[in-house]
């Protein structure tokens, strides 16, 4: 699928946040036994996007595979299961709240953990995590019309918010850089997603100018930043988040190979642009978490046709290929080859840019009037899911259940429920604005979607200008469009995507949106314990968001993926993972 993913403090996590913790509800399963020896075989996967970038936490390298790789490269204090259960991998180390008043969390790492160059993981790198999730010297004001910064300083531009981590107290470190004290200003409802594990301090000391004893005395010693008192920026933090947010990015694999460090099972080892990367078992690794073989290999294919021809011809093992009724038959119709479906969590979406022609909200109200959602549905999902339904919710997905149904009933939703060329007619009273949307022009679905709104809208009177294209990933948030047609998908833990998405300045907020009492309402949610009162405030702010006319949600994504029977310990995951979540289990045939 070709969705940004849910900004991860639960995903790969907005910046330093992985995803997991140590303190976990019920029972889980055990740690997967570790693999003694390898056999000497690849594992090949279809992917639809290709990399862009080695930091998947800045908000232009939020892309679903950006953060695959990631998640192939590096380790952490836990994973999500495919039942959604925060998983600790006591192989890296252990995180424990070791208080509640006030909220304390004791990160330990393990013994004899190195970065694939062979310097040590330790707590100079959990510092640097904890400086870029916690936004602790950021001094920067939004512009209370558009939600972008108007003064101060932004040091990293992380993909996900802040909240939360921001009221931590400067970390307390151990001598022997192996352990690491946080403690929260203020109780905070997914402090267990806090990993603090981002990029290798030294390769970001170096690449700023810097050592790292010098990086580590400006973070543990410079004043925390205070908006209403903007000073000038940190140099030794500027430097070092001026490359982080940009210097990690791609377009081919670079001659420095510290630019792509691994402190997990694999590393990457070559990469062909368009067509494939390459990952190798990284033998400096120690964990619990060693794949049965010697070599993955991550082939980019964004049709589902030839993602299908690929796995019929073993050309490739695991295919993850956008889901659709054609897609479905011919895979089933296949020997050798398992099939897994289920709900993804992840969602279609259409967003309206809150500046230049739908700064106005009768033109965005006008334009909402005209989105032919069941007919989007019944030509994308429908053939797959006959049970599916228009999602109304910016916030739930219809799999969640009853909290779905609750929300809808007040959200306001119901507005939109079919075309009304007529009313949108009325509220632009002749005027003919010109709508430039963004998608993706290599994902049919996407252009489906755009195709029926174009068509749709242009009866109201809209103009529609098409400027979809392969990169739109990286053109989100830039002045090129009024309205973007992509997915959101969501890690299934935590709730950074509230104000990652809708609060003023979020990392994921990508239109301008800017709602006073919704901004308020998102970053009271991270510190909301209690289950039901968290649900009113994602019902508030669904209700808003329509309220203000956001955009409109379309529909839940079905999944779908398959694998051939060379390939065993598959099983079907509804995150942004996909079938990878597991790939040290995975056992390969002849």
């Amino acid at each position: 699928m070709s969705n940004p993913t849910w900004r991860k403090r639960a995903l790969v996590v907005a910046s330093g946040v992985a995803v997991g913790a140590l303190a976990l509800a019920g029972c889980t399963p055990a740690a997967p036994t570790p693999t003694e020896t390898a056999v000497d075989a690849s594992v090949l996967i279809a992917e639809v996007n290709e990399l862009t970038s080695f930091n998947p936490n800045t908000s232009q390298g939020n892309i679903d595979i950006n953060s695959k790789i990631s998640y192939l490269t590096r380790s952490g204090f836990f994973y999500v299961s495919d039942s959604m259960e925060l998983i600790p991998d006591t192989s890296f180390g252990t995180m424990e709240k070791i208080s509640d008043d006030p909220l304390t969390v004791e990160y330990k790492l393990n013994d004899d953990l190195v970065w694939s160059d062979g310097d040590p993981i330790d707590t100079d790198d959990l510092l640097l995590g904890w400086a870029i999730a916690s936004g602790h010297f950021d001094d920067y004001t939004l512009n209370a019309e558009s939600g972008e910064v108007d003064g101060g300083t932004k040091y990293f531009d992380i993909a996900g918010s802040t909240t939360g981590v921001d009221s931590t107290a400067v970390p307390v470190v151990s001598d022997d850089k192996k352990s690491l004290t946080l403690t929260y200003g203020t109780p905070f409802v997914d402090w267990d997603l806090v990993g603090l594990i981002d990029q290798p301090i030294h390769v970001v000391a170096d690449k700023a100018g810097v050592t790292v004893e010098e990086l580590t005395k400006a973070i543990t010693t410079a004043p925390a930043g205070d908006a209403a008192k903007p000073a000038a920026p940190n140099a030794t933090i500027k430097a070092a988040a001026d490359f982080w947010n940009t210097g990690f990015d791609v377009t081919s694999l670079p001659d420095d190979k510290s630019l792509y460090l691994s402190s997990g099972p694999f590393v990457v080892d070559e990469w062909a642009p368009t067509q494939s990367v390459s990952l190798k078992l990284n033998d400096k690794y120690t964990g619990d978490l060693k794949p049965a073989y010697t070599q993955m290999v991550v082939r980019f294919i964004g049709d589902a046709n030839a993602q299908v021809t690929a796995l019929q011809n073993g050309e490739v093992d695991v295919i993850n290929p956008q889901a659709s009724a054609e897609t479905l038959s011919t895979l089933e119709a296949m020997s050798g080859v398992q099939v897994l479906q289920g709900d993804q969590l992840s969602y279609d979406h259409l967003d309206l840019t809150f500046a230049g022609v739908f700064a106005d909200p009768k033109v965005r109200e006008a334009f909402l009037k005209t989105i032919p959602r069941e007919q989007i549905l019944s030509s994308i999902v429908t053939p797959v899911n006959p049970e599916a339904k228009v999602l109304n919710s910016q916030i739930f997905v219809a799999s969640e259940g009853d909290v779905y149904q609750e929300s809808v009933k007040q959200n306001g939703s119901d507005k939109y429920a079919k075309v009304d060329i007529e009313g949108a007619k009325a509220l632009l009273a002749g005027a003919t604005p010109t709508v430039r949307i963004l998608y993706n022009i290599a994902n049919p679905n996407r252009v489906n979607a755009f195709e029926a709104i174009q068509a749709s809208a242009a009866e109201a009177g809209f103009v529609i200008e098409d400027v979809g294209r392969k990169d739109w990933g990286s053109q989100l948030g830039s002045d090129i469009y009024d309205a973007s047609i992509f997915g959101w998908i969501s890690p299934g833990v935590g709730n950074a995507a509230l104000p990652q998405i809708f609060g003023a300045g979020g990392g994921g907020n990508y239109n301008q949106y800017s709602n006073p009492k919704v901004t308020e309402l998102t970053e009271k949610s991270q510190f909301m314990t209690d289950a039901d009162e968290l649900n009113q405030a994602k019902f508030d702010i669904d209700r808003m968001t329509f309220e203000d006319a956001y955009g409109l949600p379309l529909f839940q994504s079905p999944g779908l993926m398959a694998h051939t029977d060379r390939i065993t310990g598959v099983t079907y995951m509804a995150n942004q993972t996909g079938p990878i979540w597991n790939f040290w289990e995975w056992t390969v045939g002849e």
